[in-house]
């Protein structure tokens, strides 16, 4: 029976072992600082440092990306297992597509004839058009940014890293040389030892200097080389950024156009107006008060509405636009607690400090208010101003 055994050169393998066990003993006397080690010049750190910080950042930039595309780590996980087996990535559904499955199968079930079930079917098609978008968003920024990122790190980074590991190499092994020669030159004038004179134990010792110090040379070269293509690879990454940021305006166009569209079709269904909140109340009312605007071509000696529009009411505002000025509110204290009526209205608890202001028209039962982030109806004999003589901007 043939048993075919790997050839080992016994000679390379122990000069091998010499020379790592010369680096270990080398990098443990720099350590303990009974030795001197060649330093890198200062154009060559320079690189180095450079190289290091981008490889740190590019890191936290692809890892940071991944995360805001793809929140879910074992998603995450999954999808970079089937990458690295070169196979295709499994399809899931998003959160958007689940809610929006769960609103269509909901408006069916409530009534397709009824406004609260065309409504849920209406948004829950919007609801899969924004998921396709995230899906279709997700997989460009992918190639465009993030990959070309990883291919930067898995391929020329590690280059990098491999050359460097092999200039400490050299490194070591050109000063565990001088540390001979030196060695060498302090045993000149003694006997020779195990038959070598100290000139020829030198002689040796200036030779392997000489071709340690060209390895370490040539070495550093190439790794210069590659330390001064990080510029360029840093334009690259430049127009990969620009890609990505051209990915997620045309993204964000795409959501907007798809709830705009959604926005028309609800109010073709009819049902109730929708709340209006505070600020696009205050926006209304600045155009409608911009020269020429709504405002200004109904006002006029022939208009008897314009009087009209400026006097009081007492009951209660209705869900037309209002002009409300959210600049200047004054602080006022809740007298007793009151539960809101309607979406409109604001909950309101005893003895809690909100900001109110005056409706336009001014309304004798309610004022407007902001409690914290919120916004809306409260009435007026519920709340007592505190400080009506200071205003306070917000």
């Amino acid at each position: 029976m043939n048993i075919n055994l790997p050839h080992f050169n016994m000679k390379n393998l122990v000069k091998e072992a010499g020379s790592t066990i010369s680096r270990v003993v080398q990098l443990t006397e720099e350590k303990l600082g009974t030795t001197e080690r060649t330093e890198y010049d200062l154009h060559f750190q320079n690189l180095a440092e450079r190289a290091d910080v981008t490889k740190t950042w590019t890191e936290k930039l692809v890892k940071d990306t991944e995360s805001v595309l793809i929140p879910n780590p074992q998603n995450r996980v999954e999808d970079y297992i089937f990458e690295k087996i070169e196979k295709s990535k499994p399809k899931r559904l998003s959160n958007l597509e689940h809610l929006a499955l769960d609103m269509i199968e909901a408006g069916g079930d409530f009534g397709q004839d009824l406004p609260y079930g065309q409504a849920l079917i209406k948004v829950g098609q919007a609801e899969q058009k924004l998921g396709q978008c995230e899906h279709d968003f997700i997989a460009t920024s992918g190639i465009c940014f993030t990959q070309p990122l990883r291919k930067f790190l898995e391929g020329e980074m590690k280059t990098i890293s491999k050359e460097r590991g092999i200039l400490d190499t050299k490194r070591l092994d050109l000063d565990a040389c001088k540390n001979r020669v030196k060695k060498a030159r302090s045993m000149l004038g003694q006997q020779s030892k195990d038959g070598i004179s100290p000139e020829a134990a030198l002689e040796q010792a200036e030779r392997d200097l000489r071709v340690a110090q060209a390895e370490f040379d040539r070495q550093s070269e190439i790794t210069k080389l590659l330390l001064d293509g990080i510029s360029t690879s840093q334009a690259s990454h430049l127009r990969h950024l620009h890609a990505f940021i051209q990915t997620q305006v045309r993204y964000y166009k795409q959501c907007g156009d798809v709830m705009e569209q959604l926005q028309r079709e609800l109010a073709n269904l009819g049902g109730p107006t929708p709340y209006i909140p505070l600020d696009q109340s205050n926006a209304s009312a600045s155009k409608s008060n911009a020269p020429g605007g709504p405002s200004a071509t109904r006002a006029g000696p022939g208009n008897n509405n314009s009087s009209s529009s400026q006097a009081s009411t007492g009951h209660r505002p209705t869900n037309q636009p209002m002009h409300v000025n959210t600049d200047q509110m004054q602080r006022a204290r809740v007298l007793c607690s009151y539960d809101a009526k309607d979406h409109t209205e604001l909950n309101l608890n005893a003895n809690e400090v909100i900001f109110v202001t005056e409706c336009s028209p001014v309304n004798e039962d309610y004022m407007y208010a902001k409690q914290g982030l919120m916004k809306g109806l409260v009435p007026r004999a519920f709340v007592e101003m505190l400080d009506e003589e200071h205003d306070v901007t917000l």
